[in-house]
């Protein structure tokens, strides 16, 4: 498993493993931002986007961390003067961690409507690639997008991705199987 530790994104971001406590933000967050998502997410539930939903989805998250197959992180904004409580402003996941000669997993991530353009994406994504090679010993890490989502190739290979493919019916993405430009990062050559 990964390391707890936080990482500071700028000044006022900081990336943490997500907790079970972390439910009514990611709520909060995700209906926030439910418009800005919705081209590139799966058809969500109206329960997706309640604390209850988060919380369930988040035991899940939480299950495959602690068998060492994932590493969910939340992006957190700390208050400034009035503001009562950090605000989740984003999540990157290392999901479906293998081990083996393949030593792999791959990257997904999201950020807020309101956040986007500050490089959040981009300085996450260097976390966890430092973080999957340093304490995980991953040998590589991939990510998809759909062929049109060019922030998200800009955010990949500012960060040292390349393209590697593009895979048919990839995933089911807002009503539709979509195609996705698959890329990968290759972190070292150690023995898995």
């Amino acid at each position: 498993m990964i390391s707890a530790s936080s990482v500071r994104l700028t000044s006022d971001v900081l990336m943490r493993p997500a907790v079970s406590e972390d439910a009514a933000g990611l709520a909060r967050s995700y209906l926030r931002s439910r418009d800005h998502l919705r081209p590139w997410e799966p058809d969500r539930d109206e329960a997706f986007f309640t604390p209850a939903g988060q919380a369930e989805r988040l035991r899940e998250m939480l299950a495959e961390r602690g068998a060492g197959r994932s590493m969910p992180w939340v992006l957190v904004r700390e208050p400034d003067g009035d503001a009562a409580e950090p605000d989740i402003v984003g999540t990157i996941t290392l999901s479906g961690i293998v081990r083996g000669p393949f030593h792999s997993g791959n990257v997904g991530y999201w950020i807020d409507a309101g956040q986007v353009g500050r490089g959040l994406a981009s300085a996450a994504l260097r976390a966890v690639c430092a973080a999957a090679d340093a304490e995980l010993g991953l040998h590589r890490l991939q990510a998809g997008t759909l062929v049109h989502n060019a922030a998200s190739q800009r955010v990949l290979t500012k960060c040292g991705f390349t393209p590697f493919g593009t895979a048919e019916d990839y995933l089911h993405i807002n009503g539709a199987w979509r195609d996705h430009r698959l890329f990968q990062k290759i972190l070292n050559g150690r023995r898995p």
